[in-house]
């Protein structure tokens, strides 16, 4: 008898970008942007009592239109919240070795701006379907407002 077990690749995770996001675009034109978040958990070691990080680096790639908001918003210390799936992909390096890599395909990425900035909380999804904040004002090419699209 085969034992059936639900899959479920999904990821949910915090961070702070480690370094500006990098925009490529493949040969038929799509945009990726690829960042690293470093997500940190703090604890308190048992034996010394003292309190220590885990800081884990998460590598996130965002597709389409997302990729574009991405680049343009995000900087080096931005904070996110990525919504997506872990993808994993082969590579040789320099010295001949092949090396598995995990990183997170972004289904969405939420801007975590505070203070009084205009993105704060703006959140940009991927895919088919881009969640669009209603706090952004959508012009028509004659420049006058169209109603918000949902």
């Amino acid at each position: 008898m085969d034992i059936r077990i639900p899959e479920l690749n999904s990821v949910l995770v915090a961070g702070r970008l480690t370094r500006d996001p990098e925009q490529r675009f493949t040969q038929k034109g799509q945009g990726v942007t690829t960042f690293d978040i470093a997500s940190n958990r703090r604890y308190k070691d048992a034996a010394s009592g003292e309190w220590k990080d885990n800081t884990v680096f998460v590598p996130v790639s965002v597709w389409g239109p997302m990729s574009d908001r991405c680049k343009e918003k995000l900087r080096k210390g931005s904070p996110v919240l990525v919504e997506g799936n872990l993808v994993s992909s082969e590579y040789t390096d320099k010295s001949g070795q092949k090396r598995k890599v995990l990183k997170v395909n972004a289904r969405r990425v939420q801007f975590l701006f505070f203070g009084d900035s205009a993105d704060a909380g703006d959140p940009v999804s991927s895919g088919s379907q881009e969640t669009v904040p209603q706090s952004e004002e959508f012009k028509d090419d004659s420049g006058g407002l169209d109603e918000v699209p949902f």
